[in-house]
């Protein structure tokens, strides 16, 4: 069997002098290479960022606020009404032109 290789990118930046001297004693006295550093600094960074914006985060009374909401709707307002109509209406109008097919 053939061992498959896992394809590398390169990333490179420019950045100044103070910088750079800054990243390297950094690296240094965590025991890795300055790419090392970079690249473990960079994905923990990246890390926190998706999932900051995949998770919502709720106080408890924020959660039975919404836990609230979804068991007892409101009533749909007027504007809500109207926005239905016209999204059914085009519904309707795209179903001669759309295929359609259901298994």
């Amino acid at each position: 069997m053939g061992s498959t290789v896992a394809k590398q990118n390169r990333i490179g930046a420019r950045v100044p002098h103070e910088v750079y001297e800054t990243l390297c004693r950094a690296a240094e006295l965590t025991g890795a290479t300055v790419n090392q550093f970079l690249v473990q600094a960079a994905l923990k960074e990246a890390q926190e960022v998706l999932e900051r914006e995949a998770v919502i985060r709720l106080t408890p009374r924020d959660w039975n606020w919404l836990l609230d909401l979804l068991e007892s709707p409101p009533e749909p307002n007027a504007k809500l009404k109207a926005a239905m109509m016209r999204h059914h209406q085009s519904k309707r109008e795209d179903a001669d032109t759309a295929f359609n097919w259901e298994p």
